[in-house]
Formats: C-alpha cells, sequence, structure tokens
C-alpha cells in the first residue's frame, strides 16, 4: 500500500511536477525584483529551467514506465499555474493584458468546473483537444516574446495579446461545445 502510494505521488516525473509549481514562486520573486531594479536574467533562467523541467517530466514517466494517474492530473496544473503566474506578471509591466489575465482566469475556472462535473458524473478526463494544445503553444510563445522583448512596443504588444485573446476564445467555445455533448451522452 505504501509503495503504491509512492510510485503514485512521487515518482520522478511528479517530483518534477512539483519542482515545476515551486518554480512559478520562484519566478514570481525573480520578476518583482526585476521591477525593482534588479536583474532580468533570472527571470528568463526560471522560465527556461521550467520548460525544460516539463518536456523532460513526460519523457521520463514514458520511457521509464512512470505514468500515473496523478501525473496525467498534476503535469497540466503545472502548466496552466505557470502560465497564469507569467500571464498575471506581465500584466504589471504592460497593463493591457490585464484582459488576457480576467479571459485566462474564467477560461480555466470553466475547464476546473467541468472537468469536476464530468468526474464527479464518472466520466474519465482526456487529454487536451488539438485545440487546447494549440492554445497553450500559441500561449506559451507569445509570453516568451514577452518576457524575451521586455521594452517590446505596447502596439505590439496589444496585438500580440489580441490574438491569443481571440485563440482562448476559440479555444473555450470549442471546450464548451466538447463538454456539451459529453454531458448530452452521460
Amino acid at each position: 500500500m505504501k509503495n503504491e502510494f509512492v510510485k503514485e505521488y512521487f515518482s520522478i516525473p511528479n517530483i518534477m511536477g512539483y519542482f515545476r509549481i515551486i518554480l512559478v514562486f520562484v519566478y514570481m520573486s525573480f520578476f518583482y525584483n526585476s521591477l525593482q531594479g534588479g536583474p532580468y536574467w533570472p527571470v528568463i533562467a526560471t522560465i527556461i529551467v521550467s520548460g525544460l523541467t516539463d518536456f523532460f517530466d513526460g519523457k521520463v514517466a514514458r520511457k521509464f514506465n512512470m505514468v500515473t494517474d496523478f501525473g496525467k492530473m498534476l503535469d497540466p496544473i503545472a502548466d496552466k499555474i505557470t502560465i497564469g503566474a507569467i500571464i498575471l506578471t506581465m500584466a504589471f509591466k504592460y497593463k493591457m493584458i490585464i484582459y488576457m489575465v480576467a479571459l485566462y482566469i474564467l477560461k480555466e475556472g470553466y475547464m476546473a468546473i467541468m472537468g469536476a462535473i464530468l468526474i464527479g458524473k464518472g466520466h474519465k478526463i482526456e487529454g487536451a483537444k488539438w485545440y487546447g494544445k494549440v492554445c497553450t503553444f500559441v500561449t506559451y510563445v507569445i509570453l516568451i516574446i514577452l518576457l524575451l522583448f521586455p521594452a517590446m512596443n505596447t502596439k505590439v504588444v496589444w496585438v500580440l495579446t489580441t490574438v491569443d485573446m481571440v485563440l482562448m476564445i476559440f479555444t473555450w467555445i470549442n471546450y464548451i461545445v466538447y463538454h456539451k455533448k459529453i454531458l448530452e451522452n452521460i
């Protein structure tokens, strides 16, 4: 029993997932410090370490047969927390990103509530749909661009965040349709 618990919750990939969540707080601390005149490179370094950890946790899990149901849940949660933290901190730098923060919270709140409802009805949660993966990828790319070029022109920031918000809305609508179909068949 104890061995099962350790395998499920303390596998190497899951420990990497916990580490990614801890890195969110490290990132936010470095970002705040950079706003106070501190160095900016630790902000970028932390996100790079988080991204590499995200890449390797899945590889390790699959290669060494350490895939767990908890890990399938932990990895996207770590992704959402990381993206949310980056969007939130970017709003301190670019005020217009507050709209992106609000949309992200609403969309992810909906996803969490629907996930809980579906699990409560006995439905097994599947991985992200293609539109969710595309949205996450584009969001990461845009956030990385904003992080790498901190003095970016406001108009360019508006364009990038608008593109991302349109994609978030498209994704959210597709998930609403998808969840509606599932609920009709349960």
